[in-house]
């Protein structure tokens, strides 16, 4: 499917479940569609979630958000009804890989990305290729969201979504300064009865500063069931610009698994789709490290760049023809580049590109002030 010049914004304002009805309704299309052709939902979720354990699962994990993360269960309750999607088919989505047997090693569940965070005075720049199967081609939007409930919680954010699916998984910002991409990361062992990495990383949008987002991903008394890497910077944060990668990992003790790096004034750092710190066993055989080090070798061939055109460049390379960096779709690597992220700081703008950044205009470009 060619990838069209497009990407739908929405500017909205009410509660969790109105905000979400809203953007399941307007964008009820991309979703009904997106949910109809996911091989990943009909030919390994949905078999799964009619077994006696996969239907526990999926029943022990509803109740455990409804406790912990009350606001985004309802406003993915908006998000089905405004589509008209059944809840259970977002459900699942979120509850990702966790409800397949250990056993079971899943070659459709997993997006890519490669992330670029470059702090020098000249350029101080977090770039992210959202990769994916070619499913999610045009399934993507905007959300521009302010949220108030009547007990007095506030979230204000934009975000790029994947349609049906909750923000804060893709590229983010929020009005405390916090900026943030996902890289996730297959481990061989995910917990069946922990935090699904979409509501962790959800939760991320309400992050006020780096003690809050490290205990949101600690999730302690629960943890992480899966695993993930989140770069981020708080722009508004006093001092000079940080930024930082968390390496989440699936629990033990009850709270995730937590590695931060810190790159510093000076300093830049790349990462795709595999641990670099936590020691965790991955499927060494599976799509996403087989890309990961790929992209890894490409990146160090390349060198870490120390300006913004050198940002662009490397998440445009596409010189490799096994594994590049702007993703094509090739026999050994199925997946997509679908947009490129360009978070500048010293501008304070986020581009947006459909198209290989090196060779097109940005289709949207927003504020980073919030």
């Amino acid at each position: 499917m060619e990838n069209r010049i497009l990407l739908p914004v929405i500017y909205v304002r009410g509660t969790f479940y109105q905000v979400g009805y809203d953007v399941g309704h307007t964008f009820n299309h991309q979703i009904e569609e997106l949910v109809r052709d996911s091989k990943f939902l009909n030919d390994e979720l949905l078999p799964a979630y009619n077994t006696v354990a996969g239907l526990k699962i999926y029943d022990d994990t509803l109740a455990r958000m409804k406790v912990k993360f009350p606001y985004y269960v309802n406003e993915l309750q908006g998000i089905s009804d405004g589509s008209q999607v059944p809840f259970y088919k977002l459900m699942l989505l979120h509850i990702d890989s966790m409800i397949l047997e250990a056993s079971s090693s899943s070659q459709l569940s997993g997006n890519g990305c490669s992330s670029v965070m470059c702090n020098h005075e000249n350029a101080r720049v977090l770039g992210h290729t959202e990769d994916a199967f070619a499913v999610t081609l045009n399934h993507l939007y905007i959300v521009h969201a302010d949220i108030t409930e009547k007990c007095g919680r506030h979230e204000r954010f934009s975000s790029l979504c994947y349609a049906g699916h909750l923000p804060g998984f893709c590229m983010n910002i929020n009005e405390h300064g916090l900026v943030y991409t996902i890289n996730i990361i297959e481990p061989v062992r995910v917990h069946n009865d922990k935090t699904p990495r979409h509501f962790l990383t959800r939760a991320m949008l309400s992050a006020r500063n780096l003690v809050d987002a490290q205990a949101i991903l600690r999730d302690r008394g629960t943890g992480s069931a899966h695993g993930f890497c989140v770069n981020m910077s708080f722009m508004k944060q006093e001092g000079p610009i940080l930024f930082h990668s968390a390496e989440v990992g699936p629990a033990e003790n009850n709270e995730s698994q937590l590695s931060i790096l810190t790159i510093s004034p000076g300093e830049s750092h790349v990462r795709c789709n595999k641990y670099l710190r936590l020691k965790i066993n991955e499927d060494h055989n599976g799509l996403a490290v087989l890309s990961s080090n790929g992209r890894h070798h490409v990146m160090e061939t390349l060198g870490l760049p120390t300006n913004i055109g050198e940002v662009v460049d490397m998440l445009s390379n596409d010189d490799d023809q096994d594994y590049p960096i702007y993703r094509r779709g090739t026999e050994k690597d199925v997946v997509l580049t679908i947009t490129t992220g360009i978070f500048d700081f010293n501008r304070r703008e986020w581009r947006l590109y459909v198209d290989n950044a090196k060779k097109s205009r940005p289709i949207a470009t927003f504020s980073m002030n919030l």
